[in-house]
């Protein structure tokens, strides 16, 4: 099973970035910026989510019906075509859910990361949300996943896996004070912090060679 982070580094990565960076017209370096840090955190956002027995109910009803992995098997058909609205919508629902209302503080942190406007971020954020639980979709079929206890271990894995030193680091960053509240430690340790952490590169900092030219 690939990790999130080895698939933004293959053809399926780069199709995506490629798209995503036309469809909304950013720059590619900066939207695989955006991705690179986005996916890993929503990806954890899910994870939190699911480590309680309503949560992972409600995601792998999802992940069983309407995001079972068929968005992949097209991908590049959706871009600059009428799916990509319905993508993009989808991706909104997706956001609401996920980050509720720490979405407008992510996106913010993550325009002022990339330099790209927080607007350019949600629309990007939207069209990684519905791919990303593409991924997971396919992966929970091809493992006949159908209880919380699998589900928690495939998205354990597509976050890199339990005896990963990333696996780790990313969910240390994702909770940095412990509170089980990813999204509050997103400006500060994912995004950056005090050049003296070892933390201090964040998600930024171990995704940054990512989609270099």
């Amino acid at each position: 099973m690939a990790t999130i982070l080895e698939l933004l580094n293959s053809d399926f990565g780069k199709q995506l970035i490629q798209g995503t960076s036309a469809e909304t017209g950013a720059d590619e370096n900066k939207t695989a910026q955006v991705v690179s840090m986005a996916m890993p955190l929503l990806l954890g956002a899910m994870k939190k989510n699911a480590s309680d027995e309503h949560g992972a109910e409600n995601l792998l009803n999802a992940l069983n019906s309407k995001h079972d992995g068929s968005i992949l098997d097209n991908l590049g058909g959706i871009f600059g075509s009428s799916q990509s609205e319905s993508v993009i919508n989808d991706g909104a629902g997706i956001l609401k859910h996920v980050l509720g209302d720490k979405q407008t503080g992510v996106e913010n942190a993550l325009s002022q990361k990339s330099g790209l406007d927080a607007g350019t971020v949600g629309k990007i954020l939207k069209i990684a949300a519905p791919i990303l639980l593409g991924v997971l979709g396919k992966e929970t079929r091809k493992s006949n996943v159908n209880n919380s206890g699998d589900l928690m271990d495939v998205l354990g894995n597509v976050l890199g896996g339990k005896n990963n030193p990333d696996q780790n680091l990313l969910e240390s960053i994702l909770d940095s004070n412990g509170d089980g509240s990813i999204m509050d430690d997103i400006a500060g340790m994912v995004l950056g912090g005090n050049s003296s952490n070892k933390k201090s590169g964040g998600l930024g900092g171990l995704l940054g060679g990512l989609f270099k030219k």
